[in-house]
């Protein structure tokens, strides 16, 4: 089924969207989005994001709709907190709580100046030794968040060459290439937006062969940044996410306000 928990941290990894302030005021942006298999609408989310001059939390909403419905329901509730930083934003605590029928599962991960220094995972997932690739000690210094990764300061590179990811069960790395640009609009935005190609590159924290993860690690995502001018931030509003059962398509229907 297209909105496994896989297909969830993708889009939470490339659609974690926020502001940043202007000064030391507290600003606040709310972004939209509808997401559809084709043109099949499959699911909506929202991001809120509130900011002081050092501090920034963000949260959003994940809904399935349309035809997913009848089969199960799935929802997802993420969030995160952390500390304004000149070139990045450097999470201290990200949570996210997923919701598949009467399933739920609860992540929940700690980070100190880029470091895991805790993750607590509820109910505990069942893994099979022979076939799991766990994540190591290694694996957990220098890495970003999914909500906040994809977000760049006006003046940090958009499209850098590697992000390093984890979403408190897997470790990945996001290899971006500059693709160009193209115009986009929606509610609250009209201009030129940065395209980017992803390709997904697991490295620990899943289970060895699984078809869908080789399917994404082998076909690039692409993804649009767009400038929030009052935020002074690019963040994401379009992308393009490979699945076995065609392209997911995910558009920003509002970015600010």
């Amino acid at each position: 089924m297209i909105l496994r928990g896989r297909f969830v941290s993708a889009f939470m990894v490339v659609f974690g969207l926020t502001a940043v302030p202007i000064g030391s005021e507290e600003i606040r942006h709310v972004s939209k989005y509808d997401i559809s298999l084709g043109i099949l609408p499959i699911a909506t989310a929202s991001f809120s994001s509130e900011f002081n001059s050092t501090d920034y939390k963000i949260t959003g909403i994940f809904k399935s709709a349309g035809i997913v419905n009848i089969i199960s329901r799935i929802s997802a509730e993420t969030s995160v907190i952390g500390r304004m930083q000149a070139d990045k934003l450097q999470a201290d605590r990200y949570n996210l709580v997923y919701s598949a029928g009467k399933r739920t599962r609860i992540y929940d991960v700690e980070y100190r100046n880029g470091d895991v220094t805790e993750t607590t995972v509820k109910p505990e997932p069942r893994r099979n030794p022979k076939n799991w690739i766990p994540v190591t000690e290694d694996d957990l210094h220098s890495v970003l968040d999914p909500l906040s990764g994809l977000i760049f300061p006006a003046t940090a590179k958009v499209c850098p060459s590697r992000l390093p990811i984890y979403d408190g069960e897997s470790r990945m790395d996001l290899v971006l290439t500059l693709k160009g640009t193209r115009p986009f609009s929606t509610d609250g935005f009209k201009g030129e937006a940065i395209v980017c190609s992803i390709r997904y590159m697991p490295k620990s924290g899943f289970r060895r062969g699984r078809s869908d993860i080789e399917y994404l690690r082998k076909t690039p995502m692409e993804i649009w940044f767009a400038k929030a001018q009052s935020a002074n931030v690019y963040a994401p509003v379009y992308a393009r996410i490979p699945t076995r059962m065609g392209p997911v398509y995910v558009t920003a229907v509002k970015y600010g306000g």
